[in-house]
């Protein structure tokens, strides 16, 4: 039943994420970096602190008795996924649902189960695989396995990138995707990838805090709530202090009060796009203490967001227009990124 439970909780929070993007397209004349850090105080400042209220009692003090050492590796986890979350607003910008939640998603759940065993390489902790170990056992040799098959997936989801732009008028990709680029778009999108991976480890760097939660008797479906809470300040410096950067180089700081724009309507989308970016993590965190494996929830998790972000592309006819081989190619990408997730997945639960 736990386990149906998580696949179930992974499923609504996938849902969440891969959805996101849609309310932003509800906003009119603003700039990016202007809707974009608007949805961000609503998923990194003011939603998670209202769910850790509500859900984990005395949260406040939980933070403030953990050591410095935890808050500050979760901090600083969550600056370099901030980072993986701005680009990967700019992926999606740039490639469109389908193939730019696919190539950013892709690379996060690979390195999503790689990067807390590299630390943990420098780092030895009781209890915690390392890389040096996942080179040694069958569950390691799989997940790198997989993230070798990841590549290749990624590769060919490029590969359908560079036959779409050979498809498509200009006319029609300003149809399929207003601003498509690939090659900016790609290399965004493999940085996104990697530094969006970091937020499972923020996990992983503030479990102390959740720990702490269960033992003051708060239900454990809720305890990574209270480690959400210092993770995404990090996500927030990072994206705050570039949306402000973007708002002075485009003089878009008269976004805000520009009575020529929907102001309430924009700020309305763009809180309930950050809302559900924040949505993916409360329930992420209800599947994880149901599957008890933090790298086989995170698999599980991107999977569920490459298939939602995929369905909404579709509905978008971001596809529209191409030729069947190029199609074809695109779903081979998605095949073997989702066989790569399989693997990482099969591999960590070994």
């Amino acid at each position: 039943m736990n386990v149906l439970l998580g696949i179930i909780f992974h499923a609504i929070g996938g849902f969440s994420s891969g959805s996101f993007y849609m309310p932003f397209k509800k906003v009119k004349g603003w700039a990016w970096e202007s809707f974009w850090i608007i949805g961000g105080l609503f998923s990194w400042l003011i939603i998670p602190p209202f769910a850790a209220y509500f859900t984990v009692e005395n949260f406040p003090e939980i933070i403030s008795q953990a050591t410095s050492n935890v808050k500050n590796t979760t901090f600083l986890m969550g600056l370099m996924w901030g980072i993986g979350g701005l680009t990967y607003g700019l992926g999606v910008r740039y490639l469109g649902m389908s193939l730019g939640n696919s190539i950013v998603l892709g690379f996060c759940s690979a390195f999503g189960a790689l990067v807390p065993s590299i630390y943990y390489d420098f780092v030895p902790t009781a209890g915690k695989v390392s890389f040096s170990d996942m080179l040694n056992t069958y569950g390691g040799q799989l997940v790198l396995s997989g993230v070798l098959i990841c590549i290749i997936g990624i590769a060919i989801l490029g590969w359908a990138g560079m036959l779409k732009e050979k498809d498509l008028s200009d006319e029609q990709k300003q149809l399929s995707v207003k601003e498509f680029n690939l090659v900016k778009g790609l290399i965004i999108a493999i940085i996104s990838g990697i530094l969006s991976s970091f937020f499972n480890f923020g996990i992983e760097a503030g479990k102390p805090m959740a720990d702490a939660a269960v033992r003051a008797g708060n239900n454990p479906l809720f305890q990574n709530n209270v480690t959400y809470v210092v993770l995404l300040w990090g996500g927030l410096t990072t994206n705050f202090i570039w949306c402000m950067y973007l708002n002075f180089k485009n003089k878009t700081f008269g976004d805000y009060i520009n009575s020529k724009t929907p102001i309430a309507s924009n700020i309305l989308f763009s809180g309930i796009a950050g809302t559900m970016w924040f949505l993916q993590f409360f329930f992420y965190g209800m599947g994880e203490s149901k599957l008890g494996n933090g790298a086989s929830s995170w698999i599980l998790h991107m999977a569920t967001i490459i298939l939602t972000a995929n369905f909404w592309g579709f509905w978008l006819k971001e596809w529209k227009g191409v030729s069947q081989k190029t199609f074809n190619v695109f779903l081979a990408g998605i095949a073997i990124m989702l066989l790569s997730i399989a693997l990482v997945g099969y591999g960590n639960a070994r």
